[in-house]
Order: C-alpha cells, then structure tokens, then sequence
C-alpha cells in the first residue's frame, strides 16, 4: 500500500459516527461483504466498485494483521471500468454489416442492417467483455484511523468521491464528512470561543491596493471559510520569505517550515488566470511575488516540514486541505511489522504536524491581532515591489 511505501496522497474526511473501540473480525467481514467482484455494485454509467484488501489489484482477502496496523484499518476502494474498444467496434460492424448486405442487389446495406450490425457487434463485444478482458481496475487506497476516528482517502481528485461516500455508508451505516480548510478553521475556533469571528470574515486580499471582501471564485458555497487555508499559505510564505521559520506550537513543540519546489496560484476573481511556479524556492521569484501582489492567492504549495527531528515533504492543497506527494523518511525498525506500525505512527504525526500549524495561523487570522499582521504582510509586499522595481 502506498500509505506505507513510497509518496502518499490523501484527502480526509471525519466519520460521522462513535469511533469503533477497537477494529475486529466484524469490521473485515463488512468489508469482504461489499468487497469488489462480490457484491455487485454498479453504477448507472456501467462502473462497478467495491474494497479490495489492498496486497494487489483484485486482492479481497481481508486478514487482522494485513488490514489493521497500529489502530488504522487500511484498505483498497476498486474502481472496475468497462472500456470496449471502439476499433474492434468499428471492425465487428464492418465484419456483420458485409454479411448482411452480402446479396443486395442495389450493393449497399439498408437502413435496418446498419442497425441490425452495430447491435450484432455491440452484442458480440459485451459478451466477450463479461471474462474482464475489457475491464479497467482502479485500485484508491483507504485509511480508517480509530484514534482519530479519521478517513483518509488515497486521491485529491474529487472525481470517485460520490461513489466512496455512498459504499461507506452502505458498509459501515456512517456518513463521511469533508475535513476542509474551512471546518478546520471552525474546529479550531470553537476551542477559543471565535466561532463568530469566522462566520463573519471574508477572504483577505494581500496586495495593499486590493479591495476587501467579495466572492472568491472556487467557494461555490458563499457559507464556507475555505478561503483561510489560501489565507495560511500566504501567511506562512510572509512568514519564511528570508529562507525558513520556526513556529512554536501549542503543544509546546515547534515546526520549521520552509515552501518548495512548487506554487500555483489563481485569481480569486476569476479575471487574471492561474499561474503555477515550479523552482527550488519558488517563495522568492519575483513573478511569484508580482502574482500575490496582483490579487492572486495560492492555493496549492510544496512545503517541507520539520518536527520531532523527523522532515516531511508535501504538497498541501488549500482548500481542500489535502496532502499530495508526502515523503515521509523509511522506518529504522528491524521487524517487518515493527516497519508497518512505524510508518502508521509517522502518518499520524505528520497529520498532526498539520493541524498544529494550521491551529497556530487560525489563533492569529481570528485574533484581534490579524490586522496588525495583515499589515506587516502588506508592507513587506510593497517593498518587495520596490525592489524588483529598482
């Protein structure tokens, strides 16, 4: 599974339901109920899906110690995709419509043998599909953390979603709620009593000569407070513009955070377009600067983070608050097992790492303190326009 080798990319999701107090057989037999290829389960545009126990493409062999590792049940979502191939389509009616018209005497097939040929051949290649030669499978990986009680989805894209939320649900009896910038921000609002400072706050626009407030172009729903992770980023680029910063968090830990290798940027007005830098320090080119200086916000960032001792690079996406591309450093355990539980730690810590970074920007962002660094960002923004300027 790639939670526990190579880069991981999920988005999550809270389970609306009492956290299991622990997983159990009962947990893996729902699971191999609704598994891929057993249940059947298919949509209305011929898709079908199901979970796969994760070791390969059709595993459905749920095991203890395969699928629950330190207080996670990982396992696969399975896509299956009939695909029929439109040249041996084309091949299979030019092969029945000649038969059919073999002995008109015009020399040209009629109206109700092109339609008799292309429902022959349709009827031919349906039926050789049904051994899976034409199946395409898709295996999304999936990750239920009891602790948390937490679902990370192996994918940002929001393409399968649908499909996820309506199987869980169907499996398990529980909804799956989007973790996002904005219920993040709530999250961590109702702790220190400001619920109302962000129910009330519109998007910030960081260039000094920017108008406030306004729609932003990606918050279809005007209700939510997505905007505040493009908020984060610009917060934390302000922050490490020098070189890297050390953040104290309220855990009394600390992260130093530094943006590379990508930024991608877009017009919340949907007016001037999206940019996206790829550099090694892409924070400190001057078009990347120029484009927040226009009104652009970042919505998605490379960063690396180190806390702990231990560095994680990523991808973080803004709103969404999603994670793409994680590298987190291979386990040093001598056991397998002791590798797979290790890894499951790291995966939580780095989750962590996160909310505790994005808990320290939201105590500001609703803080009677914002303003002030508001404008502190805005001043190092026009100096840094001088600059470039000279």
């Amino acid at each position: 599974m790639g939670f526990f080798t190579g880069r991981a990319t999920f988005a999550r999701y809270r389970v609306e339901g009492p956290a299991p107090k622990i997983f159990t057989e009962e947990h893996l037999d729902k699971l191999s109920h609704h598994a891929a290829g057993k249940s059947r389960i298919m949509a209305s545009d011929g898709v079908e899906f199901g979970w796969s126990a994760g070791e390969h493409i059709l595993d459905v062999r749920f095991e203890l110690a395969k699928n629950i590792i330190n207080d996670y049940l990982f396992f696969g979502f399975r896509i299956d995709t009939v695909k029929l191939p439109s040249d041996l389509l084309r091949a299979y009616y030019a092969i029945d419509l000649a038969a059919l018209s073999a002995n008109n005497p015009s020399g040209f097939p009629s109206n109700k043998q092109k339609k008799e040929a292309k429902a022959s051949a349709r009827e031919r290649l349906e039926h050789e599909a049904k051994d899976g030669r034409y199946t395409r499978r898709k295996v999304i990986e999936c990750a239920w953390d009891l602790r948390s009680n937490e679902f990370l989805f192996g994918t940002t894209s929001l393409t399968q979603i649908d499909r996820l939320l309506t199987h869980f649900k169907n499996t398990f009896g529980y909804d799956l709620i989007p973790i996002t910038a904005g219920s993040q921000a709530y999250s961590f609002a109702e702790i220190d009593n400001r619920t109302r400072n962000v129910e009330e706050a519109s998007y910030t626009p960081f260039g000094p000569s920017l108008p406030a407030g306004g729609d932003v172009a990606w918050a279809l729903d005007e209700t939510n407070r997505n905007f505040v992770g493009n908020e984060f980023l610009v917060w934390l680029w302000y922050m490490c513009h020098d070189d890297q910063v050390t953040i104290p968090l309220s855990d009394e830990s600390e992260v130093v955070v530094m943006i590379a290798r990508t930024l991608t940027l877009e017009c919340p007005r949907a007016q001037t377009g999206r940019e996206t830098i790829t550099h090694e320090m892409p924070f400190r080119l001057p078009e990347a600067v120029r484009a927040l200086q226009s009104g652009k916000l970042p919505r998605k960032a490379g960063l690396t983070l180190v806390r702990h001792d231990i560095q994680y690079e990523l991808s973080f996406l803004a709103e969404q608050f999603a994670l793409s591309g994680v590298k987190i450093p291979p386990p040093e355990e001598d056991d397998a097992r002791a590798n797979l539980e290790a890894r499951a730690d790291q995966l939580r810590a780095l989750i962590e790492t996160v909310d505790l970074l994005y808990q320290a920007f939201c105590q500001i962002r609703f803080s009677a303190e914002w303003p002030k660094i508001l404008g502190k960002i805005q001043r190092w923004l026009a100096r840094e326009g001088i600059a470039q300027a000279a």
